[in-house]
């Protein structure tokens, strides 16, 4: 298993990560489901988050603040486009209106069981254009953030396994 998330930038428009957990796969879809799981693990070290409305399905939207170490609140609006039970969850980030974060992206998170109670997944955000992924690699380091973050999730099934 890799001991952190592939990341691959080649593509100018485009931020892909792909990580192996030891947890079956329906235990690493799972984590994505509610908001009880995802406050343990969105988001890079040390960000809590906070859901203010969650409805997983096609259509649904989840609302959230990512609270940062520096004090600083980030607002988020994600749109469910497609999900499909332990196989991909594809979702617009952005959007909306008021003082949510300015970025746009279309994101997909595929999960592919590689057997031995093995889940891989990857996440592929595809930006309008290059100068958008090149902001949130800088402003917001979201290469790192999404190694921080799989690692997170990581821990966060490794618990759940055993609970």
């Amino acid at each position: 298993m890799p001991a952190k998330t592939d990341l691959d930038l080649s593509d100018p428009v485009a931020i892909k990560g792909t990580r192996e957990f030891d947890a079956p796969v329906e235990l690493v879809f799972a984590a994505f489901t509610d908001p009880k799981h995802l406050a343990q693990w969105w988001g890079p070290n040390g960000f809590t988050t906070t859901t203010s409305h969650f409805e997983f399905k096609s259509g649904g939207t989840w609302r959230y603040v990512m609270h940062g170490p520096d004090g600083r609140d980030y607002k988020n609006l994600i749109t469910f486009e497609d999900i499909q039970t332990n196989k991909l969850i594809a979702y617009r980030h952005g959007g909306g209106e008021g003082d949510l974060e300015p970025v746009r992206f279309s994101q997909t998170i595929g999960f592919e069981d590689i057997g031995g109670g093995r889940t891989r997944v990857v996440w592929h955000g595809v930006f309008p254009d290059a100068q958008m992924r090149d902001f949130v690699i800088k402003e917001y380091g979201a290469g790192k953030g999404l190694q921080e973050t799989t690692a997170r999730l990581a821990g966060y099934v490794a618990t759940m396994a055993r609970s």
